[in-house]
């Protein structure tokens, strides 16, 4: 689905990695590994063309990432370790916040949030929410996207054993629908469906 090859990204003269290759296949999650510096958030950022490559390419279905920017943009979801919501809205207003700016029909936003465990929160000011449910919150939008291709950093954080446990269950069930997935996380994932790249410390601290 999405090829990458001899990626180097380097930030003031210093290599976070160099020369790295691989791919995010259909059916399968990528869990990207290793200690704080590594460059986890940074590989994220260059697959969701967030940051520009400084060498390598990027490939979507065989084809060059600048022939198919639009088209590729269109199907990837990206959610990066800040939730990202306004706080002064609701679950339920946020969702149809980000729904203006991206297509997010394959489900109503009532359904995401009671999938995602927030049933009973859904209009319920952000502010008031804890970490974790603010997590699960950001996480819905994953229910109603129809990106195949979902490119999630440190999505665990801040979640029980019941929201890690939810979230797995969301992650498989995409890849087996045809799905793939590329996040970072320290913690195992149980999935079957994970393989993973670790990535060497090279940097001391994340970007």
């Amino acid at each position: 689905m999405l090829e990458f090859q001899a990626l180097t990204f380097e930030r003031d003269d210093w290599p976070l990695f160099s020369d790295l290759s691989g791919a995010i296949k259909v059916g399968e999650i990528l869990q990207i590994t290793g200690p704080n510096g590594c460059g986890k958030t940074t590989l994220l950022h260059i697959l969701a063309t967030i940051q520009p490559i400084n060498v390598g390419t990027l490939r979507w279905k065989g084809s060059d990432i600048s022939q198919c920017h639009q088209s590729y943009l269109a199907d990837v979801a990206f959610i990066g370790h800040k939730p990202g919501l306004k706080l002064s809205l609701t679950p339920r207003e946020n969702l149809q916040w980000l729904s203006k700016l991206q297509p997010l029909n394959r489900c109503t936003s009532a359904e995401a949030l009671a999938r995602i465990g927030l049933a009973g929160f859904e209009d319920v000011p952000c502010y008031t929410l804890s970490a974790g449910q603010l997590r699960r919150a950001a996480l819905a939008v994953l229910c109603m996207t129809q990106a195949r291709l979902w490119l999630l950093d440190e999505p665990l954080t801040a979640l029980d054993v019941q929201g890690i446990a939810d979230l797995e269950t969301l992650l498989l069930a995409h890849v087996e629908q045809g799905g793939a997935v590329a996040l970072s996380s320290h913690q195992a994932l149980t999935n079957p469906a994970v393989r993973t790249l670790a990535l060497d410390a090279m940097a001391e601290a994340e970007l």
